[in-house]
């Protein structure tokens, strides 16, 4: 069996390694941009921040190179947008993003521009670096990247080894580039912060707050198949979607009074919050007390204090603001949790393997092409999705 190592990216582990241990590892690639005689590509980039008219396609966007020995090269067959392109575009978390692009302030110039934005990528391996001995290139593969790399809206983009998975068997590549980012978003909250999994989660009461979006969609399916009772909130538009993706219970938000409704359910061992505002103020009070019930939101004010404060006061009103928070609720008996989203290749390792098993399945809102771009950032701009927005990079063969 295959487990990923830090060095290079993958290692041989138990039985499966005391197979093999005479066989000489692959040769080595060296370091280099693919294909060797490109110097440009086309991407969908912006100079500036601001509304949808700072997008600008180009042919001669720099073509990516390895620097790290970690890294490979992949072919972009289809993205997909997430809200996060919206705020990026428009400059959100700037400010913490270009603290992590050059922590050192090595670089000439100061600034991020052009800017490729796109998180998603589901296409094919053209080059891999010196560590890099799992994957080869022509292996199809799925990815999201990190928010302060150069984005997915290109004909290539270059991830780390760790970041990438092979796709999923049952899904095209238009498919599999929906649920890289939302899925490990959701698996961040619901698996790395909120604690279940598959041998904790059956019988347990999750409640989902905002059901219908990308990640929503995503988690719904993901406790489901994990035994949970979901109860989701979403509009009565989307109901019906929603509980084919495995809801038990479906409530629309906007037909009465949504706190006094979910009040007079059982109480629930998990709730996941993809809306924020008002509503944390009296969703915790549907939590089981002092049986290790939690409370996680994806709604957070880090970044916001980081552009607003700076870094070293945005960080530091961070931190006592979940700081005060986690101690308040646990007062009560019921535990709060921030989560974010995280880029893991190994995470969507256990996504593909759940996509194929027929457990997850992409809920896909419209497709658009490559030269459609400012009109999916429309679309997403408007709101009220089913799922995802994706972009085919190329055309279909």
């Amino acid at each position: 069996m295959l487990s990923r190592g830090a060095a290079s990216g993958w290692v041989l582990s138990g039985a499966a390694r005391a197979g093999v241990q005479q066989q000489q590892p692959p040769p080595f690639r060296g370091l280099r941009a693919s294909p060797r005689t490109r110097s440009a590509m086309p991407s969908w980039v912006i100079d500036r921040y601001g509304r949808n008219d700072v997008l600008r396609f180009t042919k001669n966007m720099v073509f990516p190179i390895i620097h790290f020995p970690n890294e490979v090269i992949i072919k972009v067959h289809a993205a997909s947008l997430n809200p996060i392109d919206l705020s990026m575009r428009s400059g959100y978390g700037a400010t913490a993003l270009n603290m992590k692009r050059d922590p050192l302030k090595l670089k000439s110039e100061d600034t991020e521009f052009p800017l490729t934005l796109g998180r998603d990528v589901s296409g094919v391996v053209m080059e891999c670096g010196l560590a890099v001995s799992y994957f080869k290139p022509g292996d199809e593969v799925w990815a999201a990247i990190p928010p302060w790399k150069q984005g997915t809206l290109s004909e290539f983009v270059v991830a780390s080894g760790n970041e990438v998975s092979f796709k999923p068997k049952c899904l095209s590549h238009t498919e599999a580039a929906s649920l890289p980012y939302v899925g490990l978003t959701a698996w961040s909250a619901v698996n790395q912060v909120g604690g279940l999994n598959q041998s904790n989660c059956s019988g347990k009461r999750v409640l989902i707050l905002g059901a219908s979006g990308g990640v929503g969609t995503f988690a719904v399916q993901l406790v489901k198949a994990w035994g949970a009772h979901v109860t989701a909130v979403c509009s009565h538009d989307a109901s019906t979607l929603v509980k084919k993706l495995g809801a038990d219970d479906v409530i629309d938000y906007k037909s009465g009074n949504l706190e006094e409704r979910l009040k007079m359910l059982p109480l629930f061992d998990f709730i996941l919050d993809n809306v924020g505002g008002s509503t944390e103020k009296w969703a915790l009070d549907l939590l089981k007390k002092w049986s290790g019930a939690t409370y996680v939101t994806l709604v957070t004010p880090f970044l916001i204090n980081m552009d607003r404060l700076g870094v070293a006061d945005g960080m530091l009103q961070t931190g006592f603001t979940v700081g005060s928070k986690t101690v308040k609720h646990l007062l009560k008996g019921v535990h709060y949790r921030w989560a974010f989203f995280m880029a893991s290749g190994p995470s969507l390792d256990e996504i593909a393997e759940l996509v194929d098993s027929g457990k997850i399945q992409p809920v896909i809102d419209e497709v658009f092409s490559f030269s459609e771009v400012p009109k999916a950032f429309q679309k997403l701009e408007g709101g009220h999705a089913r799922g995802k927005t994706v972009i085919n990079v190329i055309s279909k063969k």
